[in-house]
Parts: structure tokens; sequence; C-alpha cells
């Protein structure tokens, strides 16, 4: 691919998908040949693909398709909670069954985003502030509630979140608070049925009974649980704020707050969107230090072009920690680039676009 050949675009993802579908118009906007769509379905049905030396390989969320998520989970009903293991094996050895192209996104790294607890670890060794997790690498395993307990009592975190190792969109989340005389509180969007199974909600709801907390845990922690102190955010407009921020090719590119009254501020659990600008006056100075450890977290992940910083500021604004670090943590439609960002005026797609020429010729990244 040279200064002046137009690249050649393959995308690994689900046809018809917004996703897709905003990532193709970009493409076709920056006057660049239309991507090669290749299935997630015929990825994993058909054993891989292979891409052509100059092809630049994007891979593309596998979620909002049923097929796709009944090969990888196993479940046939989409909103099961259960099966992440099984998910995270199958789509790591997909990934890993992808070859030739120019890749953006690692396969080792993707590895690493897709476990929550791996994923910490590689922050804290970096320096990256995250909130403390005895369970931080995966080396202290969780079987149940009990271990739970002992964890919260042995590193006294009496607040914890409880994050399924290989979740997203904070399916199987389930925040825990304790206080004296057994007393306990649990925030989850997750509903146990009749026929035993676990299954997200659009309805965040509070368990104060610790036998059906209990209950709740033992079932999440066979597909493995990532246990972490709960990090005090800061407020906007009366309600828990955090942050998604994108970054691509090393740069904080695009940012949105997003707030709510319950401890999860995905915006399908009824979060919504804050002002960045009074979230940008509220943190003062610490704006740049804020936008500078998403960076710091991204370059966790040279080898893959776009990730999503969820990042949480603490009361007052002053501090800042890394909740997650999403690979496909770019779906912010209508979105346009921070100032100074290198990005005005592009959506997040459109940045990639622009910064993935640049990213392979930094990475020479061409797997067999």
């Amino acid at each position: 691919m040279t200064q002046h050949t137009p690249p050649r675009w393959a995308v690994v993802g689900n046809p018809g998908n917004r996703r897709v579908a905003l990532f193709r118009r970009a493409v076709r906007e920056a006057g660049q040949p239309a991507p090669r769509i290749v299935p997630w379905t015929s990825v994993l049905r058909g054993g891989g693909a292979a891409f052509a030396a100059d092809e630049l390989v994007r891979l593309d969320s596998p979620g909002e398709d049923p097929e796709v998520d009944a090969l990888l989970r196993g479940a046939a009903d989409p909103t099961r909670v259960e099966g992440g293991a099984r998910w995270y094996a199958r789509f790591t050895a997909a990934v890993r069954s992808l070859s030739g192209g120019l890749r953006l996104d690692d396969p080792a790294e993707l590895a690493v985003l897709f476990d929550k607890r791996l994923c910490h670890a590689a922050l804290a060794r970096a320096g990256v502030p995250v909130p403390a997790s005895p369970t931080s690498g995966g080396a202290v395993p969780v079987g149940g509630w009990d271990d739970v307990r002992e964890l919260m009592a042995a590193h006294a975190m009496p607040r914890v979140f409880l994050k399924p190792a290989h979740g997203s969109s904070a399916s199987g989340v389930v925040a825990v608070e304790t206080a004296g005389r057994g007393r306990i509180r649990a925030t989850t969007s997750v509903e146990s049925v009749e026929d035993g199974g676990l299954y997200n909600s659009l309805r965040v709801r509070r368990i104060t009974s610790e036998r059906e907390t209990a209950a709740l845990v033992d079932a999440l922690a066979p597909d493995g649980l990532q246990v972490e102190r709960w990090w005090p955010k800061a407020s906007l407009g009366g309600r828990a704020a955090d942050l998604r921020v994108v970054v691509v090719a090393g740069r904080a590119t695009h940012a949105v707050v997003r707030t709510s009254r319950s401890p999860m501020t995905n915006l399908h659990l009824g979060g919504s969107r804050g002002d960045l600008a009074a979230a940008a006056a509220a943190a003062g100075p610490g704006w740049a230090d804020a936008l500078e450890t998403c960076e710091r977290a991204a370059a966790c992940f040279p080898g893959t072009l776009c990730v999503g910083v969820d990042l949480l500021p603490a009361v007052g604004w002053r501090r800042f920690a890394v909740a997650e670090v999403n690979a496909f943590g770019d779906l912010l439609p209508g979105l346009t680039g921070l100032p100074g960002s290198g990005a005005e005026g592009l959506d997040t797609y459109a940045a990639q676009v622009a910064a993935a020429p640049h990213h392979i010729a930094r990475n020479h990244r061409a797997p067999a």
C-alpha cells in the first residue's frame, strides 16, 4: 500500500449491523473503496477466514446477532447471562483463525481486553490508576458468594463491584454494599427466572436479601468473576457520572459523559448522556490528566487501533481511575472529535479510517 494507492478494507462483523454500516459509510466518505464484509457466522462456521496481504483488516463486535451469540455462547437466547467463559474461548479461537492481512486488532491483546482480570492486571502493571482488586490477574479464583465475602473482609472492602470476567455492557454486573448486622444491598440488572437461568434485563433492581444475593453470585461464579473496590464516583447534576473516552492510534479523540441514579451508568440501563463541557469544567486543570490517563490505558494495547476507556472520576473531579478498556467501545453515533484531538469534525469511525495507515506503518502487523 503506497501513499497514492487507496487502502483495501475488510471488516469482520455482522452484515446489516449498525456498527458495520457506520464504518462502511466512513470509508466511502473518505473516498476509499467500500470494505469487504466477512460475516462472523462464516468465520465461526467455516473455521476461519483469509485476507490478502494488503487488506486492512478491522474486527467489529460480534454482538447484537442471535445466531452469532448462539455459536459463541451456546445459548439460543441472547439475553442469557451465563456462558461467558464459553463465549470467550470460542471468540478468541475465532480471532486466531483469521490469517493474512494488515491487522488493526492484535489477537493477543484482544484476549486480554476480553478478560477483565487480565486487563486490570495489565493496567496496574503499567501504573494506570485502577480500583483495587484482589482478583486482578486471575490468580485468586472466586467459587461463589462465600469467596466474595471472604475477600471483602480480608481486604476491608465493604462495597464492591462484581463483574463477570468476560461480560460487556454491564451484563451480569452486581454492585454489592454491606453494613453492620448483616445488612446487604445488591444492585444489578440480572434477573433469575423459573427455569433457573439468569437473564439480562433493562431494569436495574435492588436486592436486600443475602440469601438471594448469594444465589445470584453462586450462579455467576463458574464463568469467572472480577472483584473490585467500589470507586466513589463524582456527580454531575445530582447524578453519578463516569466517562467513555475513545482512544484512536494513541490519542483521546472522543468522549461522552454518562450519568445515572444507579451505580450502572450504561445508557441502555437508564443512564443518560451528561454535559461534557460541565464535566471538563468540574475537572478544571485535571481534565488534561483525565484524557492522558485514558491514553496511558490504551498504550497497554499498542497493536489495537481503537479502544473505548471507561473512566471513573472520584468525588470532587480531581482523581480518576480506569474501570475497563473495551475493544469495541467506539459506538458513539453522531459524536465528533474533541478540540485539539486531531479528530475534530470526525466521528469515531472516520477517525479510525484516517488513522489506520499510520497505525499500520508504526506497528508493521501482518500476521500469517
